[in-house]
């Protein structure tokens, strides 16, 4: 694959990922599906690690296959994550 196909390939799973109504949360595998990637998961997490810190792209809506934060617990990224998800109204359990 061409460092031009990747290209398309994550401007295809950042507009999924845009299209994340606030509130709601989308798995990693079910982004790249929607993305036409079924089985990119892995790929989609790495797309949205590696967004620019001034993308608008709401990377917080995503997380894993087990509903989870996929980010070390007591990181900066997790604790930003799990903020912005509670502003948006989504409920955490643990």
């Amino acid at each position: 694959m061409t460092s031009q196909d990747n290209q398309a390939k994550r401007e295809s799973i950042w507009q999924v990922v845009h299209m994340i109504p606030s509130g709601k949360v989308a798995t990693y595998g079910q982004i790249a599906a929607l993305a036409g990637h079924p089985q990119a998961a892995r790929f989609a997490g790495t797309s949205l690690k590696n967004l620019p810190t001034t993308s608008k792209i709401p990377w917080h809506r995503v997380i894993n296959a087990q509903g989870k934060i996929s980010l070390p617990k007591n990181s900066p990224s997790y604790k930003k994550q799990l903020q912005r998800l509670k502003q948006e109204g989504v409920i955490i359990r643990n």
